[in-house]
């Protein structure tokens, strides 16, 4: 379950994304790009307009609001990307590591901040009851 955290594995991600627009026939600079290049940097999942703030406050063109999220939407559709859903709150974006690995989320009621988990035990009770249930487990989301 340990999520990708070094900055070798984070360089290998981008790597891996700009092969996988490319095989499917997307130029890999741009927003896309700058988008790759900013999550490929974080700990942790961002929202849109967080990409997009993170992206304005770099040197350089800013892609305009309209194509971080037409960016957002591509990464995800080739499963490059994970939107994370919050419960009701703005969706928020993090790579999705060819391996599966993946973490958590903490999600305070009352402001809103969100905090990665990394819990091996989870997981586990997770797989057991997916066995249980004769179950193939291609996602979950506990609330």
């Amino acid at each position: 379950m340990r999520a990708v955290t070094s900055a070798c594995e984070r360089a290998e991600w981008a790597r891996h994304c700009d092969t996988a627009m490319r095989d499917a026939g997307l130029r890999a600079g741009g927003a896309r790009q700058a988008v790759v290049q900013l999550l490929a940097r974080q700990d942790c999942c961002l929202s849109a307009h967080e990409i997009h703030d993170a992206l304005a406050a770099e040197p350089g063109p800013t892609p305009g609001m309209a194509s971080v999220y037409r960016a957002l939407e591509t990464l995800t559709n080739l499963h490059l990307v994970h939107k994370v859903d919050l419960g009701g709150q703005v969706a928020k974006y993090e790579p999705a590591h060819p391996g599966g690995d993946h973490h958590h989320h903490a999600v305070c009621r009352e402001c809103g901040a969100v905090v990665p988990i990394e819990d091996d035990g989870v997981e586990m009770a997770i797989h057991a009851m997916a066995d249980r249930l004769a179950f193939d487990v291609e996602a979950h989301d506990i609330t």
